[in-house]
């Protein structure tokens, strides 16, 4: 099983105006909880990890998780608000978030709550805001201490300056997990934020020296990056009609640890032995879920039978 931690909450997209004001659209969204939900689609076993809510946007994602076959069991139910996350779209599709979400279930874990999480699973994804908000950022790092040393740790930044604006915070947080995880990823957005004054080849090298046995980056419609012990490995961008991005990083991530597991490479060792064609097939695989995503509204994850071997 693949354990999934981090927040869940409702992306709310403008559905145009109404005579009395603006219609919105409320979809399942958080990134961790899209990972999650990408997962099960793509037929892993996986549960989640997170506060939800006890009002109706709180049931409505416990709904959603439970109608798409995640596991529910170490899921915390909170007496607080549920996380809003206003989407706005430019011309190009391309997200940008507005979060609404000061004493939100999804920032109220406590680090004692890591006990309702198995021990030993296959993997542990982490990512977003979660762990650069508190109490939930220290639960998070405790469950990341509890489990670094036996199972794979991933984590996808996904830098979210609305929510945390100093990026000194997030830069910590990077430099604290790096030494921790199995796989790291963030987009070259992220990049960009964290370290103007670095190329990424030689800050992945630093992480690779930290103890990271894979490090990817998304590049949007540039494809995507990714280095290893055997060097950099470059992926094109698959051709997609662009509805919108949003969830596409969300469903890389699902997708790659997906075809990890599938192959029997979701183990530390096997993914720092990872030869360079390999390791292209995988994200090459994980390029095309992400664009399926890309050419539909919202975080609208992929299926199994929607990505033929």
């Amino acid at each position: 099983m693949i354990i999934v931690s981090g927040e869940a909450l409702m992306d709310v997209f403008d559905a145009g105006a109404t005579p009395g004001g603006q219609m919105l659209d409320a979809r399942i969204g958080g990134s961790p909880l899209n990972v999650a939900i990408g997962l099960a689609r793509l037929a892993q076993p996986v549960a989640f990890f997170g506060g939800l809510g006890r009002g109706f946007l709180g049931d409505r994602l416990h709904q959603a998780m439970a109608d798409e076959g995640v596991d529910l069991s170490c899921v915390k139910r909170i007496e607080a608000p549920t996380t809003l996350g206003l989407v706005g779209l430019d011309a190009r599709g391309v997200a940008d978030y507005a979060f609404y979400g000061h004493g939100a279930a999804d920032r109220l874990l406590q680090p004692a709550d890591i006990g309702a999480v198995p021990q030993g699973a296959v993997a542990y994804h982490f990512g977003s805001y979660a762990l650069v908000v508190e109490p939930t950022g220290s639960a998070l790092r405790a469950l990341v201490e509890r489990e670094c040393q036996r199972s794979v740790v991933a984590y996808d930044v996904n830098v979210r300056t609305n929510v945390e604006p100093n990026l000194a915070t997030w830069r910590a947080a990077v430099g604290w997990m790096a030494s921790r995880v199995g796989i790291l990823k963030l987009s070259d957005e992220d990049f960009e934020r964290l370290y103007p004054d670095r190329r990424p080849d030689d800050q992945a090298r630093q992480w690779l020296q930290q103890g990271v046995a894979l490090v990817v980056m998304t590049r949007g419609a540039q494809g995507a990056w990714a280095w290893s012990a055997t060097g950099r490995t470059d992926v094109p961008p698959v051709p997609v009609t662009l509805v919108d991005t949003v969830g596409a990083g969300d469903t890389f991530q699902a997708a790659m640890l997906s075809t990890l597991a599938e192959r029997g490479l979701l183990q530390r060792d096997a993914l720092a032995a990872l030869d360079a064609t390999t390791l292209a097939a995988v994200l090459g695989f994980a390029a095309r879920a992400a664009a399926i995503t890309c050419s539909r509204r919202g975080a609208d994850l992929p299926r199994r039978a929607e990505l033929p071997h």
